[in-house]
């Protein structure tokens, strides 16, 4: 009997622990706190969701508390999805913040513009989100623009698959095909009404070109991009922006990511793809960004015209390389090419190229780089094949060639083809300190045949590499040591500024930098 009065007791003061007043949870009072009291989330593409977007909510008093109800003031009808403590909804019941706590809050949305509007191309949409209720209720501002689009994308059939495109036949007699489809007659002009945003690879079919205005904005999603077939052609012409910034007459391709953190994230869509066969593609006054290759040029057509010709062109963030032509037929001016995860320019499998007045750099940093900013071939190797062509012309006049690793040149030749090329008025940066090319006469930087008038080794001075800022200072070495002959051929700079008085090397004439 005593035995069984002392388990009574023992159990009563195990009770009477576990109903302390520390573990009681009060009413939310009204004074939570917020790490923001408006989220702003970055703008959208109308019935694309957004990334996902938090703050948090902080409960610096000394009680636990309970939140009775965290619901978007829209109710059900809101665009914006909340998700609190693992429960997802337009409301939430129920939350216990302990004290001195705190708990995240994560905010998404997906809105269709044509639900919200009548015929705008944008709009700012808004929601609160309210903490509890009555004269205990708080509020978050919700803040998103929605931006109306072009979307074009293949065709989802019945049986659940998608349009492709057939490029060819592999080694073994199979069909090759890419998730993509053939734009229509309508859709063969890109304006600057509202953007387009491309799911799998839009292909210009043959014998038609594809125009595309000044201001156009065109936007690819994951393992997308346009590709030119045999015949086609693609004129990307844009036009000189008075706002640098806002580049209102640029043509931009880029991904489908409109978020801050996406602005110069490489690999986010696939390439601008020239095929063999396609000609006459100009792109002028044009940006491509953040691609896996920025152009792909598949090949000469045999013509005496340029198969692409590029001016005013800057080409950034590709995850392997900017522009990489196979037998090209290439004419550049005011070109610019920076951060290539691989080559900034590569021309591959020999072909004829003509470069004035350009700037080639790479300062990748995102991982380790076996490859120059410039990579000139005549071969390529594809699985146990050499393939090998003549490269007739590589000519690069009044360029800059330079980047963050020691030698940001290199050529791979093949004796079994030409290998012809010309560097004039150029600054290079060939820094070969292990005399790894020392007896390698395609380096023999003595001879005025292939090299003329060199600036090597001697820093640039660009504004600043990490953003793509490539203009050079007043103090550069590359100031005024351009060739007037071949300033005259091209004589404004990207930003339509006058280098026929002193032309200055690449493709910025010099300015003073702020200090």
């Amino acid at each position: 009997m005593k035995k069984n009065i002392v388990v009574l007791v023992l159990l009563s003061l195990i009770l009477c622990t576990s109903c302390r007043d520390d573990f009681e949870l009060e009413p939310s009072f009204g004074q939570l706190e917020f790490s923001k009291d408006t989220l702003f989330l970055d703008t959208v593409f109308s019935t694309i969701g957004s990334s996902t977007y938090s703050f948090k909510v902080y409960n610096k008093s000394s009680q636990d508390i309970n939140i009775p109800s965290i619901a978007l003031n829209q109710g059900v009808n809101s665009n914006f999805r909340l998700n609190v403590d693992g429960v997802a909804g337009q409301q939430i019941s129920d939350i216990n913040v302990l004290a001195r706590d705190s708990i995240f809050v994560f905010v998404e949305v997906t809105a269709n513009i044509e639900t919200l509007t009548q015929g705008e191309t944008s709009f700012l949409y808004t929601d609160q989100i309210n903490f509890d209720s009555g004269s205990n209720q708080q509020q978050i501002e919700l803040v998103t623009l929605v931006q109306d689009a072009h979307f074009l994308f293949p065709e989802r059939f019945e049986d659940g698959s998608t349009e492709t495109l057939s490029l060819g036949l592999d080694e073994e007699g199979g069909q090759v095909q890419i998730n993509g489809f053939i734009l229509d007659e309508t859709q063969l002009r890109f304006t600057n009404e509202k953007p387009y945003v491309i799911y799998g690879f839009a292909g210009v079919p043959s014998g038609s070109t594809l125009h595309i205005e000044p201001g156009a904005r065109i936007h690819f999603h994951d393992n997308s991009g346009l590709i030119a077939s045999n015949g086609s052609t693609i004129k990307a012409i844009g036009e000189l922006s008075e706002d640098q910034t806002l580049l209102e007459n640029e043509i931009i391709f880029q991904g489908d990511r409109l978020e801050p953190s996406f602005s110069d994230v490489p690999g986010q869509w696939a390439a601008l793809w020239l095929t063999q066969g396609s000609t006459g593609h100009v792109f002028n006054h044009v940006t491509i960004k953040n691609s896996t290759v920025g152009i792909l040029m598949d090949s000469n057509d045999g013509g005496e015209e340029p198969t692409l010709t590029l001016k005013n062109t800057q080409i950034y963030n590709s995850a392997n390389v900017g522009l990489l032509a196979r037998t090209g037929f290439v004419d550049g001016e005011n070109l610019v090419i920076n951060n290539s995860g691989q080559a900034s320019l590569n021309l591959s499998l020999g072909g004829r190229y003509n470069f004035r007045h350009s700037t080639f750099a790479n300062y990748w940093r995102n991982s380790f780089r076996q490859f120059p900013a410039v990579l000139i071939e005549n071969n390529l190797l594809a699985g146990e094949t050499l393939f090998v062509s003549d490269l007739v012309e590589a000519t690069f006049s009044n360029c800059i060639i330079y980047g963050n690793e020691a030698i940001e040149l290199i050529f791979n030749r093949d004796e079994g083809a030409a290998f012809n090329y010309k560097f004039e008025n150029c600054l290079i940066r060939f820094n070969d300190t292990t005399n790894r090319f020392s007896s390698d006469a395609l380096y023999d930087f003595e001879n005025t045949v292939r090299f003329d008038n060199l600036i090597l080794n001697e820093v640039p001075q660009f504004l600043d590499v990490n953003t793509n800022q490539l203009i050079i200072s007043n103090e550069s070495p590359a100031r005024g040591a351009g060739n007037p002959d071949t300033a005259n051929q091209v004589p404004s700079d990207i930003l339509g500024r006058d280098r026929t008085q002193r032309p200055d090397l690449g493709a910025y004439q010099s300015t003073e930098f702020e200090q």
